[in-house]
């Protein structure tokens, strides 16, 4: 009996009660440390990357007010250049894919200098303030508004007027046909890209013929053109440039009706013109 009343004493006694308690508190702490430690390495991750990319966006926002702002605006809404929040181009961008060979090689044709000695990284930060620029702008889709919203807003024209002056004042229908290189294009472009493409098509293929003093012609994609220097690329790759006040220079731009037209536009002719492209489907 003694024996039996030792055991019910210690069974009973303040350690032997704490012991279970004790290690379920152990496993419960336990489960708590393995549930959490790896969401707070997570948490700690997505801040370092979003530090990361905090500190891309900084660096961008300074090398575009260095060298983008002065045309494009300070907060890349326009200005001599055009509103870049609400480029397609921007817009498809990936990390400074799209991006990166219009900054390095500059547009010619509409003024753009050439950015070379820019490297991947000042690309890459430029997209990145770019990007955060759209954000920013709460933009619904990558092509602007949704196309029912922009089309009400832009479709404001009218059609049959539109066409007179596609065959007629705005010569379209010298180089373009609707059944032809048009054909389908209201189904392939929103509506803000169909006007912007229109209004200012891209290309990269102006070619110059510079004619030197010794008499020799040299033929070449054009990369560059000022009151300063022109340069071109040749056929075989190579880079050529010369000063321009030594040579004369012949451009071939194939988008060079649209630049003129842009001085000749009315609005309502811009309007009519969306108008009757929406038509072809």
């Amino acid at each position: 009996m003694a024996a039996l009343s030792n055991r019910a004493s210690a069974a009973n006694s303040p350690v032997a009660r704490g012991r279970p308690g004790g290690l379920l508190r152990s496993v419960r702490q336990l489960f708590v440390l393995l549930c959490f430690v790896p969401l707070l390495a997570a948490r700690a991750q997505n801040d370092n990357s979003n530090s990361a990319a905090n500190k891309s966006v900084e660096r961008g926002k300074a090398q575009f007010e260095r060298s983008c702002a002065m045309c494009h605006g300070a907060m890349a809404m326009g200005g001599i250049g055009p509103n870049l929040i609400q480029s397609s181009l921007v817009r498809h961008d990936n990390g400074g894919d799209l991006i990166g060979p219009v900054v390095l090689k500059g547009r010619a044709e509409r003024g753009m200098p050439a950015f070379p000695a820019m490297t991947a990284g000042d690309v890459s930060d430029i997209a990145a303030f770019l990007h955060s620029r759209i954000d920013a702008a709460s933009v619904a889709s990558s092509n602007g508004l949704a196309r029912d919203d922009s089309l009400k807003q832009l479709l404001t024209g009218s059609a049959e007027r539109g066409k007179e002056y596609f065959y007629g004042a705005g010569g379209c229908g010298g180089c373009h046909s609707p059944t032809g290189d048009l054909a389908g294009i209201a189904e392939k472009y929103s509506p803000t890209e169909l006007e912007g493409r229109f209004l200012s098509p891209p290309g990269d293929n102006v070619t110059a013929e510079v004619l030197l003093n010794t008499g020799q012609k040299v033929q070449g994609k054009l990369l560059h053109l000022d009151a300063f220097y022109v340069a071109i690329q040749t056929e075989d790759g190579w880079y050529r440039s010369w000063p321009a006040a030594q040579v004369m220079v012949k451009v071939k731009n194939p988008l060079a009706a649209h630049t003129q037209l842009l001085s000749k536009y009315t609005d309502r002719d811009i309007h009519d013109l969306f108008a009757y492209l929406e038509t072809i489907k």
